[in-house]
């Protein structure tokens, strides 16, 4: 897998959610799943068993986390083009099928929002893969899982 771009804002966002994680979930965990052995038979102990569960979904998510943490690389945002599509800046587009106007910022692993007024989806998205260099005016088709999207890049603005 290739590295992915992320700002000094989101790592440091990922570490404290990691280190949240392993210092004061876990912990928590294993002394509820403590009281819950100190309470007799095993094999009939639901509550044991969900303690083991939920400790079993932690240490998935720990080490997702820190699966992305080392599959991503800070970048300065100051440092790269401006004009075209890259990391970190927001873009304007018209669907050509629908013609509405909608706006994406393409951000780093942790960053992604798809719930706000502007979308934070990731740089590996096929939408931001189809769009990375290029500049207002531009056109771009990229397969989606509705199926063939086009979109005219109207606006590239640097999030700074």
């Amino acid at each position: 897998m290739d590295q992915q771009p992320i700002t000094r804002e989101g790592y440091d966002k990922l570490k404290e959610e990691l280190r949240h994680l392993e210092d004061v979930e876990m912990p928590q965990i294993a002394e509820a799943i403590a009281e819950a052995r100190s309470e007799g038979d095993l094999k009939e102990n639901a509550e044991y068993h969900g303690q083991r569960e939920r400790q079993g979904m932690m240490q998935a998510k720990i080490n997702s986390l820190r699966g992305k943490l080392a599959g991503c690389y800070i970048v300065d945002k100051s440092t790269l083009p401006k004009g075209v599509v890259t990391f970190g800046t927001r873009v304007t587009v018209k669907d050509l099928k629908f013609d509405d106007m909608e706006k994406y910022e393409f951000v780093g692993p942790g960053e992604e929002d798809y719930d706000s007024d502007i979308q934070k989806i990731l740089t590996t998205s096929p939408l931001a893969t189809a769009m990375m260099g290029k500049k207002v005016g531009d056109v771009v088709e990229f397969q989606a899982p509705r199926g063939t999207q086009k979109y005219e890049i109207a606006k590239i603005e640097e999030t700074l």
